[in-house]
């Protein structure tokens, strides 16, 4: 049984030291896609603070097709390019918007997210698996401690995966 306690940090970065130390723990010896993903997007929601929607849009060969989250119901499909989310895979860049509602071609599945981070997930080929997205009720809540931690984070969900390549 996997338990989330609450902790105080000092800061950010000490916060996704002990997270990504629980991620990798959590992913131990599992390499499906799906239920790495369902598990992952819990423990992100269940640890960070102020998160109203945490999950995973996989690339399907066309867009991004809504993946395991946790949150209120979500877009379904998000055309490569278009919002924080089609961006950030189009780009192949970590996307980390303070105010959602000054990002050009915003998709707004929840309108209380107001701040949101994007982290495009790449496999070992290069090839484009999906986005992890973060989104937040509150403006400005992702700055660059969470750029790097988001991405170490997904680097051990990704990490993940590749026992399931090898199986092949």
């Amino acid at each position: 049984m996997f338990h989330i306690e609450s902790q105080q940090y000092d800061n950010k970065s000490q916060h996704y030291a002990d997270l990504l130390l629980q991620a990798r723990g959590l992913l131990l010896g599992e390499h499906d896609l799906i239920a790495n993903a369902a598990n992952f997007s819990a423990l992100i929601f269940n640890s960070l603070p102020k998160l109203n929607w945490a999950g995973f849009y996989l690339f399907d060969g066309k867009e991004l097709v809504v993946g395991p989250f946790q949150g209120k119901p979500a877009c379904v499909r998000i055309p490569l390019g278009s919002g924080v989310c089609g961006t950030a895979a189009n780009k192949r860049q970590t996307q980390v918007v303070a105010d959602v509602n000054a990002f050009a071609g915003h998709i707004a599945c929840d309108a209380a997210s107001q701040s949101e981070i994007v982290v495009p997930l790449i496999k070992t080929d290069g090839t484009l698996l999906g986005v992890w997205d973060c989104d937040s009720f509150v403006t400005d809540r992702f700055d660059e401690d969470d750029r790097q931690g988001m991405e170490a984070l997904c680097a051990c969900y990704m990490s993940s995966l590749e026992g399931a390549a090898a199986k092949g």
